[in-house]
């Protein structure tokens, strides 16, 4: 998975699989998309979007918002969706330690 995005990257294009996707699909792929997506908000200081996020990635935004969303790291507040976690707390997620903002 990882050729093919670094790859969009390269050409400045947002690539997602083709859908749909069988269970074991999106189980790889949200696996590959948790990685990265943890891997970038536990180095990133300060706001990143969506957006930001599917640039820096080449991941659908769609994809990174129901990644985030499985993940619990994700509020929707004042009609947008908005990132909540901090980069300590990206480690090991768990019941015990949600929310990691408060």
């Amino acid at each position: 998975m990882d050729p093919a995005y670094e790859l969009s990257k390269k050409e400045g294009k947002v690539g997602t699989p083709e859908r749909p996707l069988s269970d074991l699909g999106l189980l790889s792929y949200r696996g590959y998309w948790t990685r990265v997506l943890l891997d970038i908000l536990k180095k990133r200081k300060g706001n990143i979007s969506i957006k930001e996020l599917s640039d820096m990635t080449a991941i659908k935004a769609e994809d990174i918002l129901t990644t985030l969303q499985s993940l619990e790291l994700i509020q929707y507040r004042k009609g947008q969706h908005v990132i909540c976690a901090r980069p300590q707390g990206l480690g090991s997620p768990s019941k015990s330690s949600w929310p990691w903002w408060s």
